[in-house]
């Protein structure tokens, strides 16, 4: 019995079509990913099988009791629920209980209240009596795996930090069928490969849209893809999906061309003289009607996008030269004894999690973040592009025209003028897309947007901070193979292991404690050559949190109540202070930061130091309990 069906659904916006009388069955234990050109309709089909957005037509049947858990592609608003909660309430109904249970915990740990004993007491009673613990380890193991902080604010986050939240509650819940739209965005490696053993592990059905293709070909079973308003099934992987697709749009592309010259044909006919006329018959003009009609309603594949480079022609040998550079924070080595040669031609891949520092040596490597010790210089006639990781945000109720052109009507790409429609329609904007508001567009579109609007401005140095978020396959490709035929240079940050693959010739993987090192190739060639991983310190908190907390309340019986929830709550609370460290840390190594007001610089400067010192007095105390509790 399948999970879902769709039978015959329709749903258009306007004028636009994106699903047109479509059938689809999802079974369990099925990993299904959706495929098609931003902007067809995926994450609209993902709302209707989630029971968030009706069809214009069809049936949709689920089965009873069915659980979902939707991932959607766009942001969260602004909340005042922690992360704890929001991640937590993807347990309902035991989402709540847990949510109480923490935030007493975390105000008993501030103050001994005997009305906080009793009630913490009461709560432990009612998870033990509902097997809550285990779901309490698995919010606190999800939210270490995806780095989140617990009990920041909703409101407090970045857009790039509320999805990963968002992706937490999705994943925490277990449902019967879980529905991703794009989860690898925002995430580095580690947390990418950590989602995907939890959805090779995982038994319900799975269907999911990503633009990362190491992803999909690990775990996807069947491929459907959304063109033209048309579900497509494609039992195997994606290669496979490849081949039959490449030779089906052969077959298409036969059959259309024998229509269009038996039309042509027709045509002819009926324009004849006086004597053809007198001899046709009705019949004939009928059939030639219909054919007229079946060509009006056929839609013609998407073309793809035709994306070229601004040169600013060659800029000088040597790109960058740097020796010996160095950059802290407070006590913490982001850059350290860093030198590199970067020549023209290069295309340099930036490895490294969350936080460690990539975006910092981008700055330093441009000039835009002045070093505290080692030499810098740049070559000669370069001239960069920059496309930000926090990209300069569109204005929305303005049109991609109002975007991209900036007032202008002619852009001039390699000395020639272009005028921006057809410029915009390189980027696969219709004149009427071209004109309608930014805020209508897919997530993919506008990632379009903003690349259209980068490939205007002249330049031989490119730098691209997570370029790829978004774009559809075809475009992502299309990007590979530009980025492959580009004479000048290249630095990029990404953590699409198959973009890193294709499109880079060397490395520099930052390995922790300020260490840089680089590698040829990309990024397969840099697991063969690396060393054998050392057991990484920040680890140690997520491995005790899974043993101490549950055995804390039954096995640790010669503890005191107060030191068994110090205990449990000494791994999340370890946690908690690294990410608020981690996050000053990228705050105060942004150009930007020491622009500010010196006293709030000061401040900010003052609290990292504060929590050094706490995260080592917390991992003493830790180790004393732990001691405490092997003993007795």
């Amino acid at each position: 019995m399948p999970l879902v069906s769709l039978t015959h659904v329709s749903v258009a916006f306007g004028q636009d079509v994106l699903l047109d009388n479509s059938d689809l069955q999802i079974s369990a234990a099925e990993r299904i990913c959706l495929i098609g050109r931003n902007g067809v309709g995926k994450s609209t089909l993902l709302n209707i099988i989630a029971d968030e957005l009706q069809p214009d037509a069809g049936d949709v049947w689920r089965q009873p009791g069915l659980q979902i858990a939707l991932l959607s592609q766009g942001l969260p608003a602004d909340s005042d629920a922690t992360v704890f909660e929001i991640v937590a309430g993807g347990l309902q109904p035991l989402g709540e209980l847990l949510t109480q249970y923490h935030n007493t915990a975390m105000q008993l740990a501030r103050s001994d209240s005997p009305a906080e004993l009793k009630r913490i007491e009461h709560l432990q009673q009612e998870l033990e009596a509902q097997d809550g613990w285990n779901l309490t380890q698995r919010v606190e193991t999800t939210l270490t795996r995806l780095q989140l902080p617990a009990d920041t604010k909703l409101r407090e986050l970045s857009g790039g930090w509320r999805r990963r939240a968002m992706l937490g509650r999705a994943l925490v819940s277990n449902p019967d069928l879980l529905l991703l739209d794009e989860p690898t965005n925002h995430l580095d490696i580690d947390a990418i490969q950590w989602l995907e053993e939890q959805l090779l592990d995982y038994r319900g059905g799975l269907l999911f849209v990503t633009h990362d293709r190491a992803l999909l070909r690990h775990l996807a079973t069947r491929i459907i893809e959304l063109d033209r308003g048309q579900l497509s099934s494609w039992p195997g992987d994606y290669d496979r999906y490849l081949e039959r697709k490449a030779a089906a749009l052969e077959v298409e592309e036969r059959h259309h061309a024998k229509f269009d010259k038996q039309l042509a044909q027709e045509e002819v006919w009926m324009r004849q003289g006086i004597k053809a006329r007198r001899t046709r018959n009705e019949g004939r003009v009928r059939a030639l009607k219909a054919l007229r009609e079946k060509r009006r309603q056929r839609r013609e594949q998407l073309g793809n996008a035709r994306l070229q480079w601004n040169d600013a022609g060659l800029s000088g040998q040597l790109v960058i030269e740097a020796e010996n550079l160095q950059y802290h924070w407070q006590e913490t080595p982001l850059i350290q004894d860093f030198s590199v040669r970067i020549l023209r031609g290069d295309r340099i891949g930036l490895i490294g999690p969350n936080g460690s520092g990539k975006t910092t040596l981008l700055n330093l490597l441009l000039g835009r973040l002045i070093p505290q010790a080692g030499r810098l210089r740049l070559g000669a006639q370069v001239q960069v592009a920059y496309f930000d990781q926090l990209r300069e945000p569109l204005e929305l109720d303005k049109s991609v025209l109002e975007n991209v052109a900036e007032g202008r009507e002619v852009i001039t790409i390699n000395g020639k003028n272009v005028h921006i429609i057809s410029y915009l329609g390189n980027f696969l904007f219709t004149p009427e897309r071209a004109r309608g508001p930014v805020r209508s567009l897919s997530g993919g579109e506008r990632n379009r947007v903003l690349l259209a609007r980068l490939f205007s401005q002249p330049a031989n140095l490119l730098v691209l901070d997570e370029p790829t978020n978004d774009l559809d396959m075809e475009t992502l490709e299309l990007l590979e193979d530009l980025l492959m035929d580009y004479t000048g240079t290249l630095l990029l940050v990404s953590h699409d292991r198959a973009f890193l693959d294709n499109v880079v010739t060397s490395c520099l993987v930052f390995e922790g404690a300020g260490r840089i090192s680089e590698y040829v190739g990309g990024y397969s060639d840099w697991l063969r050559q690396r060393p054998t991983p050392e057991p990484v310190t920040k680890a140690k908190p997520e491995s005790k949190a899974k043993e101490s907390k549950p055995r804390s309340s039954r096995t640790s019986a010669r503890l005191s109540y107060k030191e068994q929830r110090e205990l449990a709550q000494l791994p999340e609370h370890i946690e908690q202070l690294e990410a608020e460290q981690n996050e000053l840390q990228e705050t105060a190594s942004h150009p930007e930061f020491y622009r500010r007001d010196p006293e709030t610089v000061s401040q900010l400067l003052n609290r990292l130091k504060r929590l050094e010192q706490d995260l080592e007095t917390a991992y003493q105390r830790w180790d004393e309990l732990e001691k405490l509790r092997a003993s007795v």
